[in-house]
């Protein structure tokens, strides 16, 4: 699979994409992750990307001539649309989460547009596919929601975690129930005895048990009726 990530700062994705687990899959070839600078595309000498807002306010919008640009360069022009998703992010968006993530790991390629300033020019929407969120909150930039979507969406790609964690946490509706290791007591805390049973069944009794009760007090708006 591959991630294009159009971006003024490349530069920021160096520390996180250098080490651990993404670091691995990219060393495998599992993972691809290619960065467009947005400034190269820029106009003038300058290489200007952003103007001021038509009907006047603050700050500078990113304009989607030099955006239409990046796009077209990021695409794989031998990849249809189930294949290739280009995603704005944006606080308009969907907001991002594990069901998201999983589709977008079944891409071969997946095109990140991170914005920066005051925002885009509207009309860059009718190049993308899709916007998302990754919260109601604001950030400086694109980049580190992009940077968060990346190492979401990559650890789901076939072989980039050898065990099963990354699809049973793919496709569990709930919260994770809590675990515990050594030592067996800590400070006149124990770990549960059921875990040190021995008996499999119970304890996966016990975990879906706690992984509901959990995500009853911690994240209710999950529980589907």
């Amino acid at each position: 699979m591959k991630v294009s990530i159009i971006t003024l700062f490349p530069e920021m994705f160096e520390g996180p994409f250098s080490s651990s687990i993404i670091k691995r899959a990219i060393d495998k070839k599992l993972i691809e992750i290619n960065f467009v600078n947005l400034r190269k595309f820029g106009l003038g000498s300058h290489k200007t990307v952003d103007d001021t807002p038509y009907g006047g306010g603050k700050g500078m919008i990113l304009r989607v001539d030099v955006l239409q640009k990046a796009i077209e360069a990021a695409k794989d022009m031998q990849l249809n649309k189930r294949e290739q998703k280009i995603i704005l992010l944006s606080a308009h968006g969907k907001q991002f989460e594990q069901k998201v993530a999983g589709s977008f790991s079944k891409l071969k390629h997946l095109i990140l547009i991170c914005g920066h300033y005051e925002g885009f020019d509207e009309r860059v929407k009718r190049f993308i596919d899709a916007e998302i969120s990754v919260g109601d909150f604001i950030l400086t930039g694109g980049e580190i929601p992009a940077m968060l979507i990346t190492d979401a969406v990559s650890r789901l790609v076939s072989g980039v975690i050898k065990d099963d964690s990354a699809t049973f946490e793919s496709f569990s509706p709930y919260l994770e129930y809590p675990q515990y290791t050594k030592p067996q007591i800590f400070n006149n805390l124990k770990v549960p005895e059921i875990l040190l049973s021995g008996n499999h069944a119970k304890i996966n009794q016990w975990r879906g048990s706690e992984s509901l009760r959990v995500t009853k007090k911690l994240r209710p708006d999950l529980i589907k009726s």
